[in-house]
């Protein structure tokens, strides 16, 4: 790393609408609509309303560049998890005078990879909030190479190879999760035919459960993600028979032996109840072969359908089954932080 009025006056008998009154006609005599309402928040990723409160709206509110990740890309998906060792302030300042020119300014790089413009970008710097090579920096004019460099933003890694690619497939019941299949049974390549990246799967989804699997050509990511250290969770929808006993969500908390020693569930929440059917929503960290469905079996409900909502930080939300869609940035940084990258 090198641094270098229109609005004209009423008449006084001009017709006032009434609180709640939908659209009208004034005295000019033209259609007066009532207030358009805003596109509905996303339903997709789990995403909070990101509407200002009247206190954020006073002149008093504080101004300036935002935390990456949220309000940016309209999907907040909350604190970046820390996995990297505490970053260190430069404290020797470096400009470009008698520096080697080589590399790119750092702001430049920051809006290139879609951060924020460069004049953010120069913001966020200055606030000591941009970290290179785990080193945080405060002066302008810092030169980096982005091809050998790290960059974070707010603690979050900033992909600057554009070769690396993320998707998250929703899989529908009966694909294989492989990309090519012996028997002749749909398998996850059917559905990459307009992608000419050779992509492969993080893990993987038993034939009849549903839902997020993630997909890349990152095999460091990849191995991190199945890797046990890093105990990335996994988030189910369960639906069961019913009635369900009470009791049972304690008992899969504390630990079940299976033929293959213990296993448990890090969450267990009880989601709807109709008659006949139960639908539970558990989070776990294990990996193991059909550890949900062993699960369930060993309690007594067998499980009649399955679908994998999350899995570390990335939400299937509202996508439909049987498509792919690219991670945005925010999500790619949040899921590259999630196992210290």
């Amino acid at each position: 790393m090198t641094q270098g009025s229109n609005s004209g006056a009423g008449r006084g008998n001009q017709r006032r609408s009434t609180p709640g009154q939908g659209a009208g006609r004034g005295a000019s005599g033209r259609r007066q609509d009532g207030p358009k309402q805003g596109p509905k928040s996303g339903g997709s990723f789990g995403a909070k309303k990101q509407g200002a409160s009247k206190k954020d709206q006073s002149p008093s509110a504080p101004r300036g560049p935002q935390a990456f990740g949220g309000e940016r890309f309209g999907r907040n998906l909350g604190p970046v998890k820390k996995n990297r060792p505490a970053s260190q302030k430069r404290t020797t300042p470096r400009t470009d005078q008698g520096q080697d020119q080589d590399g790119v300014r750092l702001q430049k790089v920051m809006a290139n990879a879609g951060v924020a413009s460069r004049r953010v970008s120069e913001e966020m710097i200055t606030a000591g909030r941009v970290e290179v090579n785990g080193e945080i920096v405060t002066e302008l004019g810092i030169r980096v190479d982005p091809s050998s460099e790290s960059i974070h933003v707010d603690g979050m890694r900033i992909q600057l190879n554009e070769t690396m690619k993320y998707f998250v497939f929703n899989k529908p019941r009966g694909v294989v999760s492989t990309m090519e299949d012996p028997e002749g049974r749909p398998c996850v390549s059917d559905f990459l035919r307009k992608k000419s990246e050779r992509l492969f799967h993080v893990g993987r989804l038993d034939v009849n459960t549903e839902g997020l699997l993630l997909l890349t050509n990152d095999g460091e990511l990849a191995n991190r993600l199945t890797h046990p250290s890093y105990e990335i969770p996994k988030t189910y929808l369960v639906q069961v028979p019913g009635p369900m006993a009470h009791g049972i969500g304690a008992e899969m908390k504390n630990g079940i032996k299976l033929e293959d020693g213990i296993a448990s569930v890090d969450s267990f929440k009880l989601v709807d109840s109709t008659p006949g059917k139960v639908l539970v929503e558990v989070i776990l960290h294990s990996g193991r072969n059909r550890i949900v469905r062993r699960l369930f079996d060993a309690v007594g409900h067998p499980v009649k359908r399955l679908v994998r909502v999350q899995m570390g930080p990335i939400r299937l939300g509202d996508q439909k089954q049987g498509t792919i869609r690219q991670l945005g940035h925010h999500e790619v940084g949040h899921l590259l932080s999630e196992v210290g990258m």
